[in-house]
């Protein structure tokens, strides 16, 4: 059947940077620092999207009036293109992120993208930016679309015009210490989602909102702070912007445990494909509620053996210790547990296309 979307229009840039140059952006890969020289962009109006571009990365133009400014009507999602063996290029699971993008837009009164645009936009990005990818293990093209409303209008409604943009960023480790375990503070004072929010969104306001807890975990001397419910505040849900696994060793068998997703933890695409991979490996992968509490004990009786966080710009990072008000606890003696860098080791070698691809989850561009 044929496509009823507008073609993408594609106008490289003229002002590209050089071989040389490039390679001198790339040389110390931070994450989110560096772009690409080009971003694709598609405004929606009328009540459908319109030719959308590839153009050259630059500012956008936004009336003062935008409602995005005003009522946050605002969403992003994110995944990586990793460079092959053989020299081509593959993005990890993009049809889930636009799946969950247009679930996030749905939440937020927002239209949906037709997921072949939301592809497409990614790969004709992608070809068009193909040096950018960085060739190392652990390295990646980050991608980044957003979706933001545009309608110059005050009133409190949704509006009736948006931008979809998608632009690029070669990353390198998220975390400047590489691979090692972080410090987390159990946030008391603050909730990152209640019931019936927008929890399992990924929406801009999502992410204003955690900032004052995530400064107050580097206060306490911690890197990320880890979120309880709203409503008993003692059943952990995740880390900073990543989800949480519980690693643990029962009746001989190696189990792995996350939360439980109840409509206030964002739906991890990594989380999700983790889960596969466990199972994959010879554990046992459980979602279920776990409290504060629970994990106290269970790490003082070694049931709980690692912890760690998945996410899509930091993969996997393993968990160290843990603080909050009134208690400390070590996890693992602070080094990098064996499970944690297997399922790493895994993830990676499907995503740089030195394992098999069982599950097809690496679309080639």
């Amino acid at each position: 059947m044929t496509s009823t979307l507008p073609p993408l229009l594609i106008k490289p840039s003229a002002t590209a940077l050089s071989a040389a140059e490039r390679a001198e952006r790339m040389a110390s890969l931070s994450f989110g620092r560096t772009f690409t020289d080009h971003m694709v962009v598609i405004p929606y109006r009328d009540g459908a999207w319109q030719q959308g571009e590839v153009k050259a990365y630059g500012p956008l133009s936004l009336d003062p009036s935008a409602s995005s400014l005003h009522y946050g009507q605002a969403i992003f999602e994110g995944f990586k293109a990793f460079s092959q063996p053989d020299g081509s290029v593959k993005t990890f699971r993009p049809e889930a992120n636009a799946e969950r993008f247009n679930r996030s837009a749905a939440r937020l009164a927002m239209p949906a993208i037709p997921p072949e645009l939301f592809l497409k936009a990614a790969d004709e990005l992608i070809r068009l930016d193909q040096a950018w990818v960085p060739k190392n293990v652990g390295e990646s093209l980050y991608l980044r679309p957003l979706m933001i409303a545009t309608d110059p209008f005050l009133g409190v409604r949704p509006s009736n015009e948006y931008l979809f943009v998608l632009f690029a960023s070669p990353a390198g480790a998220y975390f400047p210490k590489g691979v090692k375990p972080v410090t987390v503070w159990i946030s008391e004072d603050f909730v990152r989602a209640a019931p019936g929010g927008t929890g399992e969104a990924k929406c801009a306001g999502n992410y204003a909102a955690s900032l004052v807890a995530q400064a107050q975990a580097q206060e306490k001397g911690c890197d990320q702070v880890v979120w309880l419910d709203a409503v008993h505040r003692q059943y952990i849900e995740e880390m900073g912007g990543m989800n949480l696994f519980f690693v643990y060793k029962e009746n001989g068998k190696t189990v792995i445990v996350t939360p439980e997703l109840t409509g206030t933890l964002l739906p991890g695409i990594t989380r999700r494909s983790l889960l596969e991979l466990a199972r994959d490996l010879g554990y046992e992968a459980q979602e279920r509620k776990l409290t504060v509490q629970q994990w106290r004990d269970d790490i003082a009786a070694g049931r709980m053996t690692e912890v760690f966080a998945c996410g899509t710009a930091a993969v996997i990072t393993p968990v160290g210790e843990a603080k909050a008000n009134g208690f400390e606890m070590r996890i693992n003696n602070l080094e990098n547990g064996p499970v944690t860098m297997a399922l790493r080791a895994a993830l990676l070698g499907i995503q740089h296309g030195t394992a098999p691809d069982t599950h097809h989850w690496m679309h080639t561009i």
